[in-house]
């Protein structure tokens, strides 16, 4: 007796513990499905497009690029705002350089990383705001530094443009910061907002999993001593 008392007062208080939490898993996860992913991503105002084929004609030799970059580990030949550039990566990162000339384009400035995010987006809208961030927000995800362009469609969209690469790295917007607030209450890491195997999202689940077995014992042990059998029925 004393044990199911400890274990059914065990199970009451892991239950407790638990409400919260499941209700706020259920709530962000209704809430989740209904953002549609591609407006979340910003792929709704990208445009996705073929790289352009590049001319045949004699580039720079990659050995002069290469030993430009310490430690380099691939050489890519790519078209960037319709000019043919080496991308070099190395120990370090990685670079552009003109790939007729071997001249290093990286970083880029200002004029070219707008031009960069004027191509990406689909809208009409404008560039109202250029910034160079050396400490970067939470939603670019990476280390910086970094361009970040602002327009000013409904959605607030933010472009981050790498400096080295001249690449997008990531699209945000309004949508996307309030999926990002959802997606922190459900996976329970409320710092980084990534890590899925953080100790609290660790320590819910071990209390859900002593919940169910103690709730199983709980039961085994009233089935057991007839608390769950029907009362016999009346004879006519």
């Amino acid at each position: 007796m004393k044990i199911s008392y400890y274990i059914q007062t065990l199970h009451r208080w892991l239950g407790l513990l638990l409400a919260v939490q499941a209700l706020l898993w259920m709530a962000s996860g209704v809430i989740m499905s209904w953002f549609d992913i591609d407006v979340v991503h910003g792929d709704t105002n990208a445009i996705i497009g073929y790289a352009p084929e590049l001319e045949a004609r004699s580039y720079a030799n990659p050995g002069g690029v290469v030993a430009q970059m310490p430690g380099a580990s691939s050489v890519k030949l790519k078209a960037f705002l319709e000019r043919p550039v080496y991308e070099v990566s190395g120990e370090d990162g990685a670079a552009l350089f003109d790939a007729v000339s071997g001249e290093k384009i990286s970083p880029i400035t200002e004029d070219v990383a707008k031009k960069v995010a004027r191509r990406d987006f689909a809208g009409d809208n404008e560039i109202v705001r250029m910034e160079y961030l050396t400490l970067v927000p939470h939603e670019y995800g990476r280390a910086g530094p970094v361009w970040r362009a602002t327009f000013n469609d409904k959605l607030d969209t933010r472009l981050y443009i790498s400096p080295e690469t001249g690449e997008v790295e990531a699209r945000r917007n309004k949508v996307w910061r309030l999926y990002d607030f959802f997606w922190m209450l459900h996976i329970m890491d409320y710092k980084g907002r990534e890590n899925v195997n953080n100790p609290l999202l660790r320590a819910a689940a071990l209390t859900g999993f002593l919940f169910v077995i103690t709730g199983v014992y709980l039961v085994i042990t009233r089935i057991k001593r007839g608390r769950y059998l029907l009362p016999p029925k009346d004879k006519a």
